[in-house]
């Protein structure tokens, strides 16, 4: 969420541009790089810690296959609707979990990042709160921390409540006060209702471009994502969430939804801008632009050090402007008036 005059620039997942994600090293990448805040996505274990993960799932994130003593564990299960084969966060304990390495996601589009496999275990939301008070500390900046509720609705329904978790976790970090710095957001829409009533920290609903929220969908509710960015969905979600994070294809699309959000008492966080996108890094920096120029208040961003010097070229060039006018407007105040 916007603290100071300019947009956030939210290191997402830490700075997997660079690291491989959810990794402690990409989180204190990300602050090195000047990240406003960070992001984390969180699981849970079968004993109940909080884990940071973007999916329960674990082939793609870690070298769970080449452990023969969890060959066992190798499953299919039914996650947001679709069936998922693999090992599953919430079917190891921490313990066992702490036994794996993580490894790049994405090793083709960034196969720099590869380098770094098998040299970090899995870290916890704990681990992650005591990184980011020392990094503070370390730049003598607050940083602030975007929680991302993962897979609320399923994990509960298998006896793991997600949000008692992370909020026991954010009160022993003496973190669970408006003014600390920490947003929660979800993809799905209960568990954002029920945190409205429970905690004051700032919330945010995230919105994909397309299709509808995991748990509506569960129990036969209609609405769509397309209907939380109506007039009238904006003005529902501003009952129960500070902000929105949407898609930035759909901003893209439509830049006058920023507006219309700001007109529901919302703020707008962009996500996520990616260097290694197709297009490369010129379309993300004039992305970035149009998505400023729209008034975001805020952008995900994998590689947050380029999205940072777009973003304060753009507002040097904003106060350049606005420089320009004051000088014009107060020498138009000098000239004399007509005879």
């Amino acid at each position: 969420m916007r603290r100071g005059l300019l947009p956030q620039v939210i290191g997402h997942r830490g700075a997997p541009g660079y690291r491989p994600e959810h990794t402690l090293a990409s989180y204190r990448l990300a602050i090195a790089l000047g990240a406003d805040a960070v992001e984390p996505d969180v699981v849970m274990t079968r004993d109940g810690v909080a884990v940071l993960r973007h999916e329960t799932e674990l082939s793609d994130t870690t070298d769970v296959a080449a452990h023969p003593e969890l060959a066992d564990r190798h499953t299919v299960r039914t996650v947001g609707g679709r069936e998922v084969s693999g090992w599953f966060c919430e079917d190891l304990t921490l313990a066992e979990l702490k036994s794996l390495r993580a490894v790049e996601r994405l090793p083709e589009r960034r196969p720099r990042n590869a380098r770094w496999d098998r040299s970090a275990e899995v870290a916890t939301l704990d681990e992650l709160l005591l990184l980011v008070a020392e990094e503070s500390r370390r730049w003598d900046r607050e940083v602030g921390l975007n929680v991302e509720l993962k897979c609320s609705s399923y994990l509960a329904s298998i006896g793991l409540p997600l949000e008692d978790a992370v909020l026991a976790s954010l009160r022993d970090h003496g973190l669970d006060r408006r003014d600390s710095g920490v947003v929660l957001q979800s993809f799905e829409t209960h568990n954002l209702r029920w945190l409205r009533d429970r905690t004051d920290l700032p919330l945010v609903q995230l919105v994909e471009a397309s299709g509808a929220p995991a748990d509506l969908v569960e129990v036969g509710d209609p609405t769509t994502y397309d209907d939380l960015c109506s007039h009238d969905g904006l003005r529902a979600v501003a009952r129960y969430a500070d902000a929105v994070g949407v898609a930035r294809t759909r901003l893209l699309a439509r830049p006058a939804l920023v507006e219309e959000a700001h007109l529901a008492g919302l703020q707008v966080l962009a996500w996520t801008v990616r260097d290694d996108d197709p297009g490369g890094p010129e379309l993300a920096d004039a992305e970035v632009r149009v998505l400023l120029d729209a008034g975001v208040d805020g952008l995900f961003s994998d590689h947050p050090d380029t999205t940072l010097l777009v973003r304060d070229a753009w507002a040097a060039e904003r106060l350049s402007r606005a420089g320009g006018r004051t000088a014009a407007a107060a020498a138009a105040g000098r000239a004399p008036g007509p005879a």
